[in-house]
């Protein structure tokens, strides 16, 4: 089981001895969606807590504004603009693109049932719990974020890292 000689039945093994098996400092943790990530060694604080939420808000405002076609654009600007320099805003700014991208897909799949005419109410469902759904999930993030924790939205297409 481990290369160790010391080491005894009973006890916890001991950490790899390779380096590369050893996760790093501000390597974070796989939470369950929905749940806080707070694997790094200091939380977030100021400007790193600001663009965290504006990560988070971003898309809800986006939302409103452009009746949720734009989404996607908020999230993706700031993990740009901010992505190599603080590792808990790349993180927001990726969740919340991710999640939106997802529910962006749900979306058009809601216009693709509405334009066949006769599924316009699972349309109206679908869309209904996108927002409710979207709402909810950038709302905890963003208050979480002022908390100086990271969210792990739920329902994510993993392409931004």
């Amino acid at each position: 089981m481990t290369d160790n000689p010391q080491w005894q039945p009973g006890q916890p093994p001991p950490p790899p001895s390779d380096p590369s098996q050893q996760p790093y400092a501000g390597q974070p943790q796989q939470p369950y969606a929905g749940q806080p990530q707070q694997a790094y060694q200091r939380r977030p604080e100021g400007e790193e807590r600001t663009w965290m939420i504006l990560a988070h808000l971003s898309a809800p405002i986006a939302m409103i504004v452009s009746a949720g076609w734009l989404t996607i654009l908020g999230p993706l600007l700031v993990w740009l603009f901010k992505k190599d320099s603080s590792p808990a805003v790349r993180q927001a700014a990726a969740g919340a693109f991710n999640f939106n991208l997802s529910f962006w897909v749900m979306t058009v799949i809601g216009w693709i049932c509405f334009l066949t005419i006769i599924l316009i109410p699972v349309a109206v469902v679908i869309w209904i719990i996108v927002f409710l759904v979207a709402l909810y999930a950038h709302l905890r993030g963003a208050w979480l974020a002022s908390k100086g924790q990271v969210y792990t939205y739920p329902f994510q297409l993993p392409v931004l890292s």
